[in-house]
């Protein structure tokens, strides 16, 4: 099983990304999908998550300004980010969870965002 993840680029300050992860197999493989960051010296957090239902949650830094959907029938999930700032920057990852574990992890995709 592999997650693709792609999207990642270079945008100011306010501007917008959005993250694509295209999972091998089908979505419905993981109780849960989502994003996770890693920021230059920092731990890697969650960002946002989606049940197979459609269910999501939201890191409080992101809450309002990041959206994360997926498509069933493509087996892509995607995380619409707005109001980009300066810390969002940072390598993103797409990461699936059985049984309450993220075991399953794409590359990483580098965000920047300028000042």
């Amino acid at each position: 099983v592999q997650l693709q993840a792609s999207g990642g680029g270079t945008a100011q300050a306010g501007g917008s990304l959005r993250l694509s992860c295209e999972v091998s197999g089908s979505l419905y493989m993981y109780s849960l999908t989502g994003w996770h960051r890693q920021a230059l010296g920092k731990e890697r957090e969650l960002v946002a998550d989606i049940t197979s239902g459609g269910d999501t949650n939201y890191a409080d830094p992101v809450k309002g300004r990041f959206t994360i959907s997926r498509d069933n029938a493509k087996n892509m999930v995607y995380l619409q980010m707005n109001s980009l700032k300066p810390e969002d920057t940072a390598v993103y990852y797409c990461a699936g969870n059985n049984a309450g574990s993220w075991s399953y992890w794409g590359q990483g995709t580098l965000v920047t965002v300028s000042s």
